[in-house]
This record gives C-alpha cells, sequence and structure tokens, in this order.
C-alpha cells in the first residue's frame, strides 16, 4: 500500500476518513458449523476465533442429532470477504467439524433471536411501554408494580429496535440468546 502524501494540518476530517477507498469492506456472516458432540469441540472453534483475533458478535450452540452425537454452532462474525473465507477454510480443518455453512452467501436464510427486556417504570412510562410491546408482539413473562420483564422474539435489527425505544422508559436489564438461523428452502 502506498504512503499517503497529506500534508499535516491540512483537513479538520477524521483520521478515519483517510482510509483506502480501494479496500475491502468489513461485512457480516452468519455461519452454521456442524461439529461432533464431544467435550472440547466447542473450546477448538471458538479458539480458532480468539487465536486469530476474529471477532465473534453471536454464537449459539446446542445439540441437533441426538443418535449421531452432533451440535449445530451458530456464528455471526465480521470480517472482509478474503478474512471470511479464511475462516471458513480453518473451520473446515478442525476435527471434529463435519459441516460449515455461509447462510449469508448460500442463498436465504430465516435468522431469529430471543430476548429478555427488564423495564422499570411508573405512570405513563408504564402504560407507553405496554403500548410499544404490544406494537412488537413482545410478551410479559413477569410483573411487578414497579416493573415488566418483555420477551421478545424476531431478528437481530427488531431486537435492537426495541432495545432503543425502551431505554427511555426505563430499560433496566438485558439478556440475549444469540442468532439461530437456517436456510431457506430444500
Amino acid at each position: 500500500m502506498a504512503a499517503l502524501n497529506i500534508k499535516k494540518g491540512s483537513t479538520s476530517h477524521s483520521a478515519y476518513e483517510l482510509r483506502d477507498p480501494n479496500a475491502q469492506v468489513s461485512e457480516s456472516h452468519t455461519l452454521a458449523v456442524l461439529v461432533d458432540n464431544e467435550a472440547g469441540a466447542l473450546a477448538r472453534v471458538i479458539g480458532l476465533f480468539s487465536g486469530r483475533g476474529y471477532n465473534i458478535d453471536s454464537l449459539t450452540v446446542a445439540e441437533v442429532d441426538h443418535l449421531g452425537h452432533r451440535s449445530r454452532i451458530t456464528v455471526v462474525t465480521r470480517g472482509t470477504p478474503a478474512v471470511i473465507d479464511q475462516i471458513k477454510a480453518q473451520l473446515g480443518r478442525i476435527v471434529p467439524v463435519h459441516e460449515v455453512h455461509d447462510l449469508t452467501v448460500e442463498g436465504k436464510a430465516v435468522e431469529r433471536e430471543l430476548a429478555l427486556f427488564k423495564v422499570s417504570g411508573t405512570g405513563e412510562r408504564r402504560v407507553e411501554a405496554l403500548r410499544l410491546a404490544d406494537i412488537f408482539r413482545a410478551n410479559v413473562v413477569d410483573s411487578t408494580l414497579e416493573s415488566f420483564v418483555f420477551e421478545i422474539t424476531g431478528t437481530p435489527e427488531k431486537v435492537d429496535a426495541f432495545a432503543e425505544l425502551m431505554r427511555p422508559l426505563g430499560l433496566k436489564d438485558v439478556a440475549r440468546t444469540g442468532v439461530a438461523a437456517l436456510s431457506r428452502g430444500v
């Protein structure tokens, strides 16, 4: 990469705007990894990410084949296309891994996340929180005179939007499961 010829003090903009315009953009990808359900399998997969400095935005794991003793790890990560290809190749070389699917590029996929929100408030704030929960189809799973716990299921964007609307109404705590995803069709 060639050095940038910029005179000192020639711009009032942030240094972050000096990035190479030809550089590849970081993208979010959802990876589905089928592994043996054995001790250490998750540690090996996650160790690949931490050992190479890759970030994990979301992680879910569950046994999906009781007879075959297989688990599905769903990982949402970010990187340039080259980095994502490298992650997929390295995952495929790990011993307990059977399959690696990039749901982002293999076609349409269904992604959902479950979240719990604790919102405290009284009076109008309480009524407004209930009204917004109804619009977002969130369920009240616990209620006291001072607070609610809402359960919401949807895309990560829907969960983020609900959180932003609840924040000024008294959002106290959030628990999120992470993304679960399946490809559509056959």
